[in-house]
């Protein structure tokens, strides 16, 4: 095996990544290194080195819906016999494995996932009556968003974000963009009720359209004028690093059903690590391989990456750890963590394809139509089926 491999990765993830890379070094005796670049400069430098051929890191991060990009044109290598042969399979989040498959061979390892909850200002929802245990539905959720001030918003349907949101409650309810012939089917019954919810919450007067990451978004929260805010378990890093002076007005529940009783988990982000296809070098590919396997598949590596970053492993095997149970001082003394990992299990399966980014990009600017009141639910998904369907070469289903 060689005894370095350089990878790339973005931000909190690369600095995360060269935390486990130094224990891995001192266990190895080997030097393994990660080159911390900014999302947008990770993206330019990747996908122009994997298009050209040449200039790859030995390995690196890879966004979920990316990896079905890059390996659909021979950028990434074939994993699968790595994989099986070490094991993990039934070690991670079923529902993950999806994510770094494409023509049934995997592409990648596993790592973070982002099962959701509704993340609340618990000084708000008190002072209006709000109990969340009483949230049996979305129904229940605009309900008590009308018992708020009328300068106080339940929820944020953030500009250039919608299709976030989608996405994270089509998922809930286990819709699918593509069915599994490749037919679009972004208007199926799943979206239309998805598009009818988040149509409700706006005709009720309990949202605000704040950009998300924005100086007001995050003012809105710190002065108790936005109550909730629908996220997943890595958000839980920003708002401790961003609105210290918030801790303990914070709490988490699980996603509302659609129906009393019905699933209350999705996922909203998640990353892998991959193997560029031109790193041909078979020492490296082990070494690159081996190194992202430690990294993956140690509990205590990803635990630590889950306490200093936010970053929630798919890896079940993690979740056994005392973290889990511990009551955080910044959610009142809830314990946080066991909500998602609760979550996690639960997580429905999702379809990536080479087309997913036209489909946010068509849901976008569709709901955005609805929300200005243009267009109905039902017209507003059907409108953007079209424009997938316009902009591919795919049947509608």
């Amino acid at each position: 095996m060689a005894q370095s491999a350089t990878g790339w990765a973005w931000n909190i993830a690369a600095r995360s990544l060269q935390g486990a890379a130094e224990s891995y070094n001192k266990e190895h005796n080997v030097d393994v290194k990660v080159e911390e670049l900014g999302g947008d400069a990770w993206e330019q430098r990747f996908q122009t080195a994997v298009t050209s051929g040449s200039g790859a890191p030995d390995f690196s991060a890879v966004q979920n819906y990316d990896v079905t990009n890059y390996a659909s044109i021979g950028g990434l290598l074939d994993l699968t016999s790595r994989i099986e042969q070490a094991g993990i399979v039934e070690n991670i989040v079923e529902s993950k494995w999806e994510t770094v498959s494409h023509d049934d061979t995997y592409y990648a390892i596993p790592w973070d996932i982002g099962p959701t909850g509704i993340f609340y200002k618990r000084d708000v929802y008190e002072d209006a009556g709000i109990n969340p245990d009483d949230i049996k539905t979305w129904d229940d959720f605009i309900e008590a968003g009308k018992k708020l001030p009328d300068d106080v918003a339940m929820i944020n349907l953030p500009p250039q974000e919608m299709s976030q949101l989608w996405r994270m409650l089509f998922r809930q309810r286990g819709g699918q963009a593509f069915t599994d012939d490749g037919a679009i089917s972004v208007a199926s019954e799943d979206s239309v009720a998805v598009a009818q919810l988040i149509k409700d919450m706006a005709d009720a007067g309990i949202t605000t359209r704040i950009e998300l990451w924005s100086g007001g978004w995050f003012t809105s929260f710190a002065e108790g004028s936005l109550a909730s805010l629908p996220s997943a378990a890595w958000m839980d890093g920003t708002l401790r690093a961003e609105l210290p002076d918030t801790a303990g007005d914070w709490g988490v529940y699980k996603l509302p059903p659609f129906e009393e009783g019905g699933n209350r988990a999705s996922n909203r982000g998640g990353s892998n690590m991959a193997i560029p296809s031109q790193i041909d070098d078979e020492e490296t590919v082990n070494r690159a391989f081996d190194y992202c396997l430690y990294a993956m598949t140690t509990p205590e590596v990803q635990n630590k990456m889950l306490e200093e970053f936010g970053l929630f492993p798919s890896l079940t095997t993690a979740y056994e750890a005392d973290i889990y149970e511990r009551e955080l001082d910044f959610y009142g003394g809830q314990a946080i963590f066991s909500i998602f990992a609760e979550v996690a299990e639960q997580i429905q399966p999702y379809r990536y394809t080479t087309d997913t980014p036209e489909v946010q990009d068509a849901i976008e600017t569709e709901l955005g139509n609805m929300l200005n009141g243009n267009k109905s639910p039902q017209q507003a998904v059907e409108a953007a089926a079209q424009t997938v369907a316009d902009r591919t070469d795919r049947e509608l289903a």
